[in-house]
């Protein structure tokens, strides 16, 4: 047998391959295992995930199929799963924590005024245009995402001021609420960088001449940095305060900003949290007038701030006693998810002063009437109005122990404005509840 340098090659090869048979097959198993694992423990978060969603969608959304699921929108820069939302989306909630929430929400006592003063979404300006109904000295443009809902107001970085040039009367009781999405956002984000709210004295672009307040919200995320407020009256400040509040979560999900004003108090929530409550922040009355916003410290083209559904609104502190008084109140603070009867959690600080009343007076009983704007068919909002006037009521009874017996609900549509379907303010005045006594 005659045995040549190529035979030779082959026979190395061959014992090479055998050789490394069993090696290989050892490691392709432990690949092949350590796969499985991970399959099957992401298998089990998914279904304990899920499980849990039902049961927090059939306490909180009564009138939603459970097995019933939506496409949901996503936050761009953090790929998070948001609600959708008419005009005030929520932030994410968390799922371990059902409980903990649900106490929450049954004594989360924001209170949007009932009487609004000024709204806007941007859905009447062009995408790429500064919004119409506001001023600045820096820039900003209206944009669109793809997988969040509306248009949304971008703040470019610098030392700008924005303000809205209208509204130049404050009432003393008055209620500021809109939604905040951060895009970009990473360990590296500045500890100053901030979102600044101003109560200023003037329409120009500064803090304030004489008198000011602001409250300062954190956006920075490789720590937990303190809210910060600052007041400034006759020319001196009083109060400048740091407040330990760890809001990076809320800030990466769409979060919901609501302040109430009443004479000189001041408090402010995020989402359904509260984290500022200052009894005597405002020194002097009926000289703040003007709102302002301003961003800094984010790096520009990277970390981008962006605002919507900005609604001021008269009053905001005791619906009970107009309801008891006059034996009727309307309210255009409870929100529900776009075209769905789905309440949102911030709204719960309505249902709770309601709830108040009833277990106040045990004889009390009430129709709850839902209204809409004319945005559909008149059937399609008959029926919603009915369906969002029944899930109030479901909150009232599961949330807090009203007897159904005492409540009956109807629905009107569009067929009642009370404003100009035709402008964004008429419609959110004609998204509405009453409560009337029977």
């Amino acid at each position: 047998m005659k045995i040549t340098i190529k035979s030779i090659h082959f026979i190395c090869l061959l014992g090479f391959i055998l050789f490394s048979i069993p090696k290989a097959n050892a490691q392709l198993l432990k690949k092949l295992q350590k796969k499985a694992e991970q399959t099957v423990e992401r298998k089990l978060e998914q279904k304990v995930e899920k499980e849990t969603s039902k049961t927090m969608d059939t306490i909180l959304n009564p009138n939603e199929n459970p097995s019933t699921e939506k496409e949901p929108q996503t936050n761009p820069s953090q790929n998070k799963t948001i609600p959708k939302s008419d005009n005030e989306p929520t932030g994410t909630i968390e799922n371990a924590n059902i409980s903990e929430n649900l106490e929450i929400y049954s004594k989360f006592d924001f209170v949007p005024g009932d009487k609004l003063l000024f709204f806007d979404d941007f859905s009447q300006d062009f995408i790429g245009d500064f919004p119409s109904k506001w001023n600045t000295n820096a820039s900003g443009e209206v944009v669109k995402f793809n997988k969040v809902e509306g248009n949304w107001f971008e703040l470019k970085p610098g030392y700008g001021i924005y303000f809205i040039p209208d509204t130049e009367s404050l009432p003393e009781d008055y209620t500021i609420e809109f939604d905040i999405l951060a895009e970009g956002l990473s360990q590296q984000t500045s500890s100053n960088a901030r979102l600044t709210v101003f109560l200023s004295d003037n329409n120009l672009f500064d803090e304030g001449a004489v008198h000011y307040a602001s409250v300062s919200l954190p956006f920075g995320q490789y720590g937990a940095f303190d809210i910060r407020t600052y007041n400034y009256f006759n020319r001196k400040s009083s109060i400048n305060s740091s407040i330990e509040a760890d809001i990076r979560d809320e800030i990466k999900n769409q979060p919901h900003i609501a302040i109430s004003v009443t004479k000189n108090r001041f408090r402010l929530w995020v989402n359904e949290i509260k984290h500022v409550d200052i009894p005597r922040f405002i020194e002097e009355l009926n000289v703040l007038n003007y709102i302002k916003f301003h961003i800094n410290h984010f790096k520009d083209g990277e970390e981008r701030v962006f605002i919507r559904n900005l609604k001021l609104a008269e009053g905001g502190q005791d619906l009970r006693r107009e309801l008891l008084s006059k034996g009727k109140v309307s309210t255009n603070g409870i929100l529900f998810d776009s075209g769905s009867a789905n309440i949102q959690a911030q709204s719960y600080g309505i249902i709770r002063q309601i709830s108040q009343v009833l277990l106040q007076d045990a004889t009390l009983k009430l129709n709850i009437v839902g209204h809409t704007d004319s945005d559909g068919s008149d059937d399609a909002n008959l029926k919603l109005s009915k369906a969002r006037a029944e899930s109030v009521k479901d909150a009232l009874i599961k949330v807090y122990s009203i007897s159904s017996d005492r409540i009956q609900t109807d629905g009107k549509g569009e067929s009642i404005p009370v404003g100009d379907n035709n402008t964004i303010d008429g419609k959110a005045k004609n998204r509405r509840v009453e409560f009337i006594k029977l």
